[in-house]
């Protein structure tokens, strides 16, 4: 048994990634390596039917892409707060919860910690979004209890929590030479969390940084929300949605917004939801693109989809070009486009929602435009240009700061734990 480490570790439990950092007492955080030297990892459990083995993060997701037979999960963040979570599934011959599986990803955090560090971390302090669960109090406050009892189940005594744009902002503040109100923007995979807060060199030395904090905000809108629209516009039509079938309807949508969502994907597996979605051909004036979401079904090309749509995402926003995704594995030639245009066009609502809960946060905390020093983007989320494009217009002329993405969370849950 390893000896108790003093320090603290700071956990970004993310929807689509995550990342830990760790200092000693008065120490400056260091991210740890959780995949290689890779110090963000996937948000993703693959349990192997093969061989009853289970994995994570990018071993987990290319299991699956590489056929093997078994279950992917992902999104798990998202389930927190939901009816589901406390439901079970089977996964290797066992009746597991969903709060067992996030349980099992804290669990494999915790020990990839103890081997990087040499001694098992027990202080550590957890992220948390602004809101988990929009304009519900009860289930916001059974979701951050989810996940204090997910944490104290594989080991970790001493559990607190910080708002993930807070954390970012106590990263950010370490960089600072000239005190600063910034505007502190968190887009990761499940929430759009904003905080304007005073930052600087002087204020670093406060041990209670409540006064600092001007406003916080939050909206239940992230990159899976993004690929699910995305999902939806470009690549469902080729499955049937919003066909119209020989009496003039369109085809059920249910199982297109599930098929563009990745934890209930799996769900479509089942022979319940494989009976309705065959008696859904007689909706098709096209029974081919019946045949193909058959196909899609039966052969479970679900979260293959899903990874081609995310992937693309990515690709068009890094180069502002138009990318293409590559379906040959489902049917022979099968592609759909990813443009600029159609980005913009499709994740217009979404960003501007999003935006607006940046101004909000901005009004509420009663400081003009020209006194923001900087809006700083933390959270894989906040890289997508039409989302940057959104918010430059909304707030001209105040510079856009890029942090480190996927792990100044991480580092500033550390700080914010008093190392």
């Amino acid at each position: 048994m390893t000896r108790p480490l003093p320090g603290t570790l700071g956990i970004d439990f993310g929807t689509s990634n995550s990342a830990m950092a760790w200092a000693a007492p008065g120490g400056t955080a260091r991210l740890i390596p959780l995949e290689g030297a890779a110090t963000a990892m996937p948000t993703a459990v693959f349990y192997n039917h093969e061989d009853l083995s289970t994995h994570f993060g990018r071993d987990a997701v290319a299991l699956y892409l590489e056929g093997t037979e078994g279950r992917l999960m992902r999104s798990l963040k998202s389930l927190l707060g939901s009816p589901l979570l406390l439901e079970t599934t089977v996964v290797n011959n066992r009746q597991v919860s969903f709060q067992d599986i996030i349980a099992t990803f804290l669990a494999t955090l915790r020990d990839r910690a103890t081997l990087a560090l040499g001694a098992a971390p027990l202080r550590v302090v957890m992220g948390r979004p602004v809101h988990f669960v929009d304009d519900d109090a009860e289930r916001d406050a059974l979701a951050q209890q989810s996940l204090l009892q997910a944490a104290q189940a594989v080991g970790f005594t001493d559990v607190t929590f910080q708002l993930e744009p807070i954390a970012a902002a106590l990263d950010y503040e370490r960089r600072l030479d000239k005190e600063s109100t910034v505007l502190v923007v968190d887009l990761g995979g499940g929430t759009s969390d904003f905080t304007v807060v005073r930052l600087g060199p002087d204020r670093i030395k406060k041990a209670n940084r409540a006064d600092d904090v001007l406003a916080t905000t939050g909206v239940h809108i992230g990159g899976t929300d993004f690929d699910h629209k995305l999902s939806l516009e470009q690549v469902m039509p080729l499955l049937g949605y919003r066909h119209i079938g020989p009496e003039g309807r369109e085809v059920p949508s249910r199982i297109f917004f599930d098929l563009s969502t990745w934890h209930l994907i799996h769900w479509l597996y089942q022979p319940r939801a494989l009976a309705q979605a065959q008696a859904l051909w007689t909706n098709y004036a096209d029974i081919r693109l019946h045949q193909r979401l058959m196909r899609v079904l039966q052969e479970r090309h679900g979260h293959r989809i899903a990874h081609e749509v995310e992937q693309a995402k990515i690709r068009c926003s890094q180069t502002d070009a138009d990318a293409a995704m590559d379906f040959s594995d489902i049917e022979a030639g099968l592609a759909a486009p990813m443009t600029v245009a159609g980005m913009q066009e499709h994740l217009h609502s979404l960003l501007a929602n999003t935006v607006a809960c940046a101004r909000e946060c901005v009004r509420k905390a009663g400081v003009a435009d020209g006194a923001l020093d900087a809006i700083y983007l933390t959270g894989g989320s906040s890289a997508l240009r039409p989302f940057q494009r959104a918010l430059q217009a909304e707030f001209a002329g105040v510079p856009l700061v890029e942090g480190d993405l996927f792990g100044g969370v991480a580092s500033g849950l550390v700080y914010s734990g008093g190392a």
